[in-house]
C-alpha cells in the first residue's frame, strides 16, 4: 500500500516557473502576448452581445472593446502589485450580463428612438450602476468582512466551488487537444505556447476559407462566427484612442439599476475567490490568507469602480481562462501577467493594431476554453486530497454541491435571454435580475450549498475529515513563512498596511 499512496501536497511540483520566477525575457514576452490573445476572447465576446442590444454601432463596439481592454490592463496591474499579488488577469465578466440586460430593457431607455442616443444613455446608466455597486465589494474587502467569512471555507467546501468556476462555463467550450509533438531544441514550445500556436494555425485557416468564399452561401450566424471580415472591428476602430473617465458623459443613477448590479458584484466575488484559490495552486504559492483575499476583493471593487468611470459596459472579475493557462503552459509567473497587462493597455491605445487581433473568430476561443476551463475544474477537485473521501458525509456534500451547482443554473438558464426576464419574473425588475443572476452562477450555488452543509453537519466531529488542519496554518502571515514570501506588498508598503 505504501507504494501506491500519494501524500497530499499543498503546492504543485511539476510547474516550470512559480509566482516569483522571472523567465528569460524572450519567453516572458511570448507568454505575456499569449495571455493577451486569450484575453481578447471575453473582451470581444461580451461587447459583441451587449453593444448592439444597447443600440450601438460597430464603431461604438470597437471603442467599448478598446476601453474594456485598457481598464482590464490597469486592473490587472493593480491586482498583481497591490491586491492578492497572484498572477491572475482581471477582465470582463459574463456575470454582469443579466443586470446589464435588465438596464438595456428599461422602458425609459427603450423609448429613445435614436439608436446612438439610446446607446449613450444606456451606457451612462450602466456606469452609474457599476459605480454604486462597486461600493459593496470595496466595503466587504477593505473591512476584512470577506476574509472573516472565508474562515468558514475548508478544502471540502472550496473543492466544488473552484471546480464549478470552470465547469460552470461548459456552454462556452469546444474540444481541442494537442500533444505528443516533439520539442524543438529542448524547448517545449507546444507545451509552453499552446494558445499562440493553435490560434495562429486556425486563424490562418479561417482567413483562407474566408478568402476562398467557403462561407459565401452559409447562414448569417455562421458567417458572423467563422468569417474573419464580419466583425467590422478593423474598419471601424480608430488608429489611436486613449480611453478616459466619463468619455460617454456623466453617469446616471437609479436605485433599481444599482440593486440589480449588486447581484453581479456578489457573484463575481464568489467566482474570483475560487479563481484566486486555483491561481495560487497553479503558481506554486500557498493558499491566500484571509487578509490577502480581502485585499484582493477590495482592489477588485476598485476595478469595478474604474469600469464604471471609464464605461467598459461590464464589470470585472478574475479571468478563468487565463488562470487555466497558468497550468497548461506550466508558468505561474507574476512578471508574465504584469507584462500581459502592459500589452492590453498598449494595444488598446493602438486601435487598428489591436483590432486585427480582436477580429479572431469566436470558435477558435471556444476550442481553447474547453481545455482551460476543464483544467481549472480539475484544480478544484485536487483540493479533495486534503479531505477524507472515505467519509459518507463528505461524499454527500461534494456530490450534492456539484450536482445542484450545475443543475440549478441550467434550469434558470432555460428561461432566460436578453429579451425576457428569466425564471424569476415579479413586477420588480431589479429583484428579478438579482435572483436570476445569483442562481445562474454555478460557483455561487455551489458555495451556498457546500459551505452551508460543511459548516452545519457534524462540524466538530469531522474537522480532520474536512481538511481543516491543512488550511488553518495559511490563514495568517504568521502561520507559514511562505505566505510572507508570496504575498508581501512591494515598495516596502507593508510598513503602512501591516498584514494581520
Amino acid at each position: 500500500m505504501a507504494e501506491i499512496i500519494h501524500p497530499p501536497m499543498d503546492q504543485l511540483q511539476d510547474l516550470e516557473y512559480c509566482i516569483d520566477s522571472n523567465p528569460p525575457w524572450a519567453e516572458t514576452i511570448l507568454l505575456a502576448f499569449q495571455n493577451y490573445i486569450l484575453m481578447l476572447g471575453t473582451s470581444v465576446m461580451i461587447p459583441s452581445v451587449l453593444v448592439p442590444a444597447m443600440g450601438g454601432s460597430d464603431g461604438d463596439k470597437a471603442r467599448v472593446i478598446q476601453t474594456l481592454l485598457f481598464v482590464a490592463g490597469i486592473n490587472t496591474l493593480l491586482q498583481a502589485l497591490f491586491g492578492t499579488r497572484l498572477p491572475a488577469i482581471v477582465g470582463g465578466s459574463f456575470a454582469y450580463i443579466i443586470p446589464i440586460a435588465y438596464i438595456i430593457n428599461d422602458s425609459s431607455l427603450q423609448r429613445i428612438s435614436n439608436r446612438h442616443e439610446r446607446f449613450i444613455q444606456t451606457m451612462r446608466a450602466i456606469q452609474g450602476a457599476l459605480i454604486v455597486a462597486s461600493s459593496i465589494q470595496i466595503i466587504l474587502g477593505y473591512s476584512q468582512v470577506w476574509g472573516l467569512f472565508s474562515r468558514f471555507f475548508s478544502p471540502l467546501g472550496m473543492a466544488p466551488v473552484v471546480a464549478l468556476v470552470g465547469l460552470g462555463l461548459f456552454q462556452r467550450g469546444f474540444p481541442l487537444y494537442l500533444k505528443h509533438v516533439r520539442p524543438i531544441r529542448d524547448v517545449p514550445i507546444f507545451e509552453r505556447f499552446p494558445v499562440l500556436i493553435c490560434v495562429a494555425i486556425i486563424w490562418i485557416y479561417s482567413l483562407i476559407l474566408t478568402a476562398s468564399g467557403a462561407y459565401r452561401d452559409k447562414p448569417n450566424a455562421t458567417q458572423l462566427s467563422c468569417r474573419t471580415d464580419r466583425a467590422n472591428l478593423i474598419s471601424t476602430a480608430p488608429w489611436f484612442m486613449f480611453p478616459y473617465p466619463l468619455q460617454w458623459g456623466p453617469p446616471t443613477f437609479s436605485a433599481g439599476h444599482s440593486f440589480a448590479m449588486m447581484s453581479a458584484v456578489l457573484v463575481s466575488m464568489v467566482e474570483s475567490t475560487g479563481a484566486y484559490k486555483a491561481a495560487s495552486r497553479l503558481a506554486i504559492a500557498t493558499p491566500p490568507p484571509a487578509y490577502v483575499l480581502s485585499r484582493g476583493i477590495g482592489w477588485q471593487g476598485i476595478g469595478i469602480l474604474l469600469d464604471g468611470l471609464f464605461g467598459t459596459g461590464t464589470g470585472s472579475t478574475v479571468s478563468v481562462e487565463n488562470v487555466g493557462l497558468l497550468g497548461l503552459s506550466r508558468v505561474g509567473s507574476r512578471r508574465v501577467v504584469q507584462l500581459s497587462a502592459a500589452f492590453m493597455i498598449f494595444f488598446s491605445i493602438l486601435g487598428k493594431f489591436g483590432a486585427v487581433f480582436a477580429s479572431i473568430p469566436f470558435p477558435i476561443f471556444a476550442a481553447l476554453y474547453c481545455v482551460l476551463f476543464g483544467l481549472v475544474a480539475s484544480v478544484g477537485l485536487s483540493f479533495l486530497q486534503f479531505t477524507n473521501m472515505n467519509c459518507m458525509r463528505n461524499l454527500i456534500i461534494i456530490g450534492l454541491s456539484l450536482f445542484l451547482g450545475i443543475s440549478i443554473p441550467q434550469f434558470f438558464n432555460e428561461y432566460w435571454n436578453l429579451k425576457h426576464r428569466g425564471l424569476v419574473h415579479t413586477n420588480a425588475g431589479w429583484f428579478n435580475a438579482f435572483l436570476n443572476t445569483v442562481f445562474l452562477s454555478p460557483a455561487t450555488v455551489g458555495l451556498i450549498v457546500a459551505v452551508f452543509l460543511d459548516n452545519t453537519l457534524e462540524v466538530e466531529k469531522s474537522k480532520k475529515d474536512r481538511g481543516m488542519p491543512w488550511w488553518v496554518k495559511f490563514r495568517t502571515f504568521r502561520g507559514d513563512n511562505r505566505n510572507e514570501e508570496f504575498y508581501t506588498l512591494p515598495f516596502n508598503l507593508n510598513r503602512f498596511f501591516p498584514p494581520t
